[in-house]
């Protein structure tokens, strides 16, 4: 259960309220954004803490003051949250965000796995990171991911990050269904104030008129190579079945999103 707003808590009992855990490359900036114009809202001082996912860290004895130096503790009635999108993703995150607030609350913005793939590439790309085409990096690339460093595991997990079923899965080991929120990353763009909306209610916060005017995204990248078509489809095909296993485990229709057809209605 989320603590009332109210009093600032002592720091023994401090918590980050929520997190918006994934998935990179779909909307998370945005929503970011969206989030720090409420004025019930605290968000941390810098998009991606990337506090969960520092294996610098000693983990068997943890220190929140990396996560909790990045708000005003001095504030009183807000929700606090922090957005990085990799936590939904790297190994052991959630099972150590759930050890630090087992009452925490979840959003998870999915986006379709294909285009999140290709847009994954060209931010990396634009990073001047990455040397394979896109044809080649969600291919052979992948064994850089399965076998490479960290590193390697962060940047090119292209196809990876994309299938969302079994990352869900673990999610629900860890928290229960009430505490998390799975949005389309899309129909926060065709649909937005009804997702917002149902974003608000779920952090029970009040409703304010906050819209998202444009879709964020951290890095400019729309001038690299479009997917091509056979590589586009090539993903169609490797992620359908999961596809169709996260909209039965998050309750989402995503039937579109099996349509070789489908377009997005934002770019980024």
């Amino acid at each position: 259960m989320l603590a009332p707003l109210g009093e600032p808590l002592p720091g023994a009992a401090r918590r980050v309220d929520f997190f918006i855990v994934g998935v990179q490359k779909g909307g998370t900036t945005a929503l970011d954004s969206m989030l720090r114009r409420h004025p019930a809202v605290q968000m941390a001082r810098r998009k991606e803490a990337h506090f969960f996912d520092d294996e610098r860290l000693d983990w068997s004895r943890p220190d929140p003051a990396g996560l909790h130096d990045l708000f005003d503790w001095s504030a009183r009635t807000v929700r606090r949250g922090e957005a990085t999108p990799i936590y939904i993703y790297w190994p052991q995150a959630i099972e150590r965000l759930a050890a630090y607030n087992p009452h925490a609350r979840l959003v998870i913005c999915l986006r379709h796995p294909a285009f999140r793939a290709h847009s994954h590439w060209r931010m990396v790309t634009t990073w001047q990171k990455e040397d394979l085409p896109f044809c080649r990096a969600i291919r052979e690339g992948r064994a850089r991911v399965a076998q490479g460093p960290e590193d390697d595991r962060r940047l090119f997990s292209y196809v990876e990050r994309g299938f969302y079923a079994a990352q869900i899965a673990r999610l629900l080991t860890h928290f229960p269904r009430r505490q998390l929120l799975f949005l389309r990353t899309d129909r926060l763009w065709s649909q937005t104030e009804t997702e917002l909306a149902r974003l608000l209610d779920f952090l029970q916060l009040p409703q304010a008129r906050i819209a998202l005017a444009d879709y964020i995204v951290p890095v400019v990248s729309t001038e690299a190579t479009p997917m091509a078509a056979a590589d586009h489809a090539y993903l169609c095909r490797l992620y359908d079945g999961d596809i169709r296993a996260t909209s039965q485990i998050t309750g989402l229709d995503l039937e579109d999103w099996l349509d070789p057809g489908y377009a997005e209605p934002m770019g980024g």
